[in-house]
């Protein structure tokens, strides 16, 4: 029955439009495709209206040190580091540096280590260089100055890749260009070619390269400054390839109409769970913001050339164009309490954020640098849990953009307090209630789950809106709402 009302609603509202002379028109550019994609709140895409809610960036959860640099390849200034979930086995890629001054020198290395849950790392004895007078290391590349500076790998999940470079990277610095690198297991690597594979860039940081599903080609995000040379603001411009060999001119990314800051470390990639959306956890740094003094620096044991200045981490997104929304100036992750979190160059986070458990995710941060007890630290998130739309004990409502889907459920990732709850109402693009799915017959979401299927007394199934252009109305007391997938 409900069907049925659902039909002759859908119906006279076409015959209504057509009699305004109004036809339905899907091909609206103000009505998007969302498929059964999932779509988080990190910016304004689905948004149309909010009332008494806001979008409220989360803070992870620091989980401590989870791998210190202490081998005598490694050292105080190890850095750019990538994490690479290879199906079950958590891959780790980091520079290893043990004296200050040597950037881009035959003393860098590549270091890896490995993981069967990211949380808990060894480093094997890989046997391939010898390095600090011993075989028994976890170095991967070395004595090919400068690409241990900034070796920054992917694995390529481009479809009909040849397995003996499943895995690719690229390093190298303006003087060099960007070297393409290939390796079947993630641990040997050769060079794909001897010449430089892009050269239109400064190169000076970790420059990162995926296969975006979602463009169906490479993309680079690769430092470049405001200036000339190295003069103005670090910033970040963007390139794309088919082949990873030929690339095409450098963009450089818009910020909208936000203030302008140094970001030293881009770290963009595909977020795993919607890949059509690149997060982008970047290092803000501050130029000669200084904390420490030197009798301070002194007794941390800091080296005296690296404590001028402060970075903290930053959470910006882009869905694949030559923009980031920078919805957020304030820190996603600030720098912990100590001394030793407010040093220069502190605080880079490593690229990718990984899943590493049932209902949480992990990032990772490169801390207390130019010291004894430089390491990395992991810090947990729940799953989607960037960012909320979140909402008052007393209650509000969003209301989004008219969009088509494809599914039968809709699936909602969200927490209310014991007193809170959530209820959804299924519009028409015009805003009209659809008979069975108004609010009245919304049952309330009450709890906290990553996955849970809204239902309209016992009706779930969309199967008669896919397809169609509609809106959703949320009503929400005291809480949060993370993501949201037709499936």
């Amino acid at each position: 029955m409900k069907a049925l009302l659902i039909y002759v609603f859908i119906l006279l509202t076409f015959l209504q439009c057509s009699k305004k002379g109004e036809i339905v028109n899907t091909d609206r550019k103000d009505i998007v495709d969302i498929g059964s994609r999932l779509e988080l709140f990190l910016d304004t895409f689905l948004i149309e209206k909010l009332n008494n809610v806001q979008r409220v960036l989360h803070a992870p959860k620091n989980e401590g040190a989870v791998l210190l640099f202490d081998e005598p390849w490694e050292g105080p200034f190890c850095g750019y580091a990538t994490i690479i979930k290879d199906d079950a086995k958590y891959r780790l890629y980091y520079r290893g540096l043990p004296e200050a001054g040597m950037d881009g020198s035959d003393i860098e290395t590549t270091c890896y280590a490995e993981s069967d849950d990211g949380k808990n790392w060894i480093k094997p004895d890989l046997g391939i260089y010898k390095v600090a007078g011993t075989f028994n290391n976890n170095v991967i590349l070395a004595r090919d100055a400068p690409y241990s500076h900034n070796f920054s790998p992917f694995k390529d999940i481009k479809p009909g890749i040849n397995l003996h470079e499943k895995f690719k990277a690229v390093a190298g610095t303006e003087k060099t260009g960007l070297a393409g690198f290939i390796s079947a297991d993630g641990i040997h690597w050769q060079k794909i070619q001897k010449e430089p594979i892009f050269t239109e860039g400064i190169f000076d940081s970790q420059n990162v390269v995926f296969w975006s599903i979602y463009e169906n080609c490479y993309v680079c995000y690769f430092r470049t400054w405001t200036g000339n040379g190295y003069s103005g603001i670090r910033t970040i411009s963007r390139s794309t390839s088919k082949d990873f060999i030929h690339w095409s001119d450098p963009v450089e990314m818009d910020f909208g109409n936000r203030p302008r800051e140094h970001l030293y470390t881009n770290q963009t990639h595909p977020y795993y769970r919607a890949p059509h959306i690149y997060i982008a956890t970047a290092a803000r740094f501050m130029p000669e913001r200084q904390v420490l003094t030197e009798e301070q620096a002194r007794q941390l044991n800091v080296n005296p050339k690296y404590f001028n200045d402060c970075s903290d981490v930053i959470l910006m997104t882009s869905r694949g164009d030559s923009r980031y929304d920078r919805s957020f100036m304030e820190a996603f992750i600030k720098p912990g309490i100590g001394l030793q979190n407010w040093v220069s160059r502190s605080n880079y986070p490593v690229l990718n954020i990984v899943e590493t458990g049932s209902t949480e995710m992990s990032v990772y941060v490169n801390q207390n640098y130019a010291q004894p007890t430089s390491h990395i630290r992991r810090f947990s998130l729940r799953i989607d849990g960037f960012v909320s739309v979140t909402a008052p004990y007393n209650g509000g409502e969003l209301l989004t953009k008219p969009f088509i889907f494809n599914g039968r459920n809709l699936f909602l990732n969200y927490a209310t307090s014991a007193a809170g709850g959530i209820q959804v109402e299924i519009q028409t693009m015009e805003g009209e209630s659809i008979p069975g799915y108004s609010m009245e017959d919304s049952q309330e979401l009450i709890g906290n789950e990553i996955k849970r299927a809204v239902s309209w007394g016992d009706l779930t199934d969309l199967s008669e809106l896919s397809g169609r252009p509609v809106r959703l109305l949320f009503k929400l007391k005291d809480a949060d709402l993370y993501s949201l997938k037709f499936e």
